[in-house]
């Protein structure tokens, strides 16, 4: 395992390299592929990572995934980078671009990571082009018109990484993520006013689709009770919560329940689809017990 001494004198040595040549690296055609390869794959190698699983790790057991895959909504993406445990969990997330790109005053960049991070419920990950390098506060629902600066914990350029190289070794070396100094941090930064994390914000939505829900049902049908209203609005969610877990975990076809926004009558498109799923039982049971907790309520 590296040493701090010897990531130091490493990182310095990116430093002047990236100093000497910024003109040429700052253009537009050195692209993202290499900055990764000249400067932020050494980056972290030198505080201790695995980059290219020169171990050979089972897949499993990698400690650095590059181009990894999380659903974001009804896609998936792919970070450039997922540093993980060796036990498989993820630990941050870092996205990678050019160093012409401008990562503190860009939107799309800031709202991409944390994009990225909050869906896959990363509460910290990383911003970087190298000559700059943004930490993110990823525990705040994204929205695409953020400032850059919503949810940066920590700011820093090229020209700071030795003088804060005790901040970032401490954080996010190999060697000290192993002794709990990650999880020190997460815990130091993490709740923030105005954060909410994925399951919040969904039991959040949710409280508010009961609401809207049962005041809908009950102008049409003023001879529900109190009792009945409340069967049939949970009913009606708890079905259509279970049919969207179906499709997104590949059992049911996926996009039926959106197919059913088509048109006017979107109630009544429902019908087909909550009365005759094609979601077989074993794989129903297979779903409930890896539904989240976050749909216990």
């Amino acid at each position: 395992m590296i040493n701090k001494e010897a990531a130091l004198k490493k990182i310095e040595e990116l430093v002047q390299r990236f100093e000497e040549q910024i003109l040429s690296y700052k253009k537009t055609e050195y692209n993202e592929t290499q900055t990764r390869r000249d400067f932020i794959d050494p980056f972290f190698k030198a505080l201790g990572w695995d980059m290219d699983n020169s171990q050979g790790n089972a897949e499993a057991y990698r400690e650095v995934i590059h181009e990894d895959r999380v659903k974001v909504g009804a896609a998936t993406k792919a970070p450039d980078y997922s540093f993980k445990l060796a036990g498989g969990k993820r630990l941050f997330f870092v996205e990678a671009k050019k160093p012409s790109v401008m990562v503190k005053d860009e939107v799309l960049p800031a709202y991409q990571i944390r994009r990225y991070a909050w869906s896959a419920k990363m509460p910290v990950s990383i911003l970087t082009d190298f000559e700059e390098f943004a930490i993110y506060d990823c525990n705040k629902k994204p929205n695409p018109t953020d400032k850059p600066s919503v949810g940066r914990i920590k700011y820093i350029t090229y020209k700071d990484y030795v003088k804060e190289f005790d901040f970032i070794w401490d954080t996010f070396s190999k060697e000290r993520v192993l002794k709990g100094s990650f999880d020190k941090f997460i815990t130091a930064d993490k709740n923030k006013k105005g954060t909410a994390t994925v399951d919040k914000e969904f039991l959040t939505s949710l409280d508010e689709w009961r609401k809207e829900l049962a005041l809908n049902i009950a102008l049409r049908n003023e001879t529900l009770t109190e009792d009945e209203l409340n069967f049939v609005v949970q009913q009606t969610l708890d079905r259509i919560i279970f049919l969207r877990i179906a499709e997104d975990r590949g059992v049911e076809e996926y996009g039926r329940l959106k197919a059913s926004l088509k048109g006017d009558n979107f109630y009544q498109n429902l019908f087909p689809i909550l009365k005759k799923p094609t979601v077989n039982t074993t794989a129903a049971c297979l779903i409930l017990k890896k539904t989240t907790s976050a749909f216990m309520y």
